[in-house]
């Protein structure tokens, strides 16, 4: 078995499309009703012509017509769907993570590359960033001496305490 890998998808064009939405929770709402599926999405936050999130987006075959079209480019974007995504759940090492999906590296904040063994506790939410033509997972330290996604499902906002 071969690891799936961004190299999959060489060769098919990368469509940006701008919907309007606010904020990334109404974007992957939006996405999970998209027909047909992408094998690669990518959201980005821009600010003109107004601020909004809008996606890159890899399809198999047809792109669907009514997409409404807008200028990005996949470097920086944070992938929602990519190779491998549905095999990320649970507690896996890091060198799980790169076999199983088309993420290439797993660093950690402020502190360089993880080592392959490192147990990364998935939360089933993975968002790994789009950057010089790579997938990289940002973690960070958790209790219980793993590793998590630096972006969870539900963020504690800042200042949540004042």
């Amino acid at each position: 078995m071969t690891s799936p890998s961004l190299t999959d998808l060489d060769g098919l064009p990368v469509v940006g499309a701008g919907l309007g939405h606010p904020d990334t929770a109404a974007a992957e709402h939006w996405l999970a009703s998209l027909r047909p599926r992408p094998l690669l999405a990518c959201t980005h936050l821009v600010r003109r012509p107004h601020p909004e999130v809008a996606w890159t987006l890899v399809f198999a075959g047809e792109v669907p017509a009514d997409l409404p079209r807008a200028d990005v480019s996949p470097e920086g974007g944070r992938a929602v769907v990519f190779p491998g995504v549905e095999s990320l759940t649970g507690e896996l090492t890091a060198a799980d993570i790169l076999v199983r999906s088309a993420i290439g590296r797993i660093e950690i904040l402020g502190g360089g590359e993880a080592e392959p063994s490192a147990v990364v506790r998935t939360n089933d939410y993975v968002r790994p960033q789009w950057r010089d033509g790579a997938l990289v997972l940002v973690t960070m330290p958790a209790v219980g001496g793993v590793l998590v996604p630096f972006e969870t499902r539900h963020p504690t906002p800042c200042c949540a305490a004042h």
